[in-house]
């Protein structure tokens, strides 16, 4: 009885092009260093956003640190 499985396989978050999970995956979950560093940018440009309250906007009151 063998004990390897197949690897498991995603989707890169941004062609969609199929991907190995395994150590010579080197930009898992991504296809290619390409897609990462785009996927990067997207984020830096804020093309990406995690929802929720923004922390430190001029409106907010500081918090009491006493």
């Amino acid at each position: 009885m063998s004990d390897t499985t197949a690897p498991s396989v995603v989707a890169c978050p941004h062609c969609g092009k199929s991907v190995a999970w395994t150590p010579a995956s080197e930009f898992k979950p991504f296809c290619s260093e390409r897609c990462r560093l785009i996927d990067l940018g997207d984020w830096l440009l804020e093309k990406h956003v995690i929802p929720g309250d923004k922390t430190g906007s001029p409106d907010s009151e500081p918090d009491d640190l006493d």
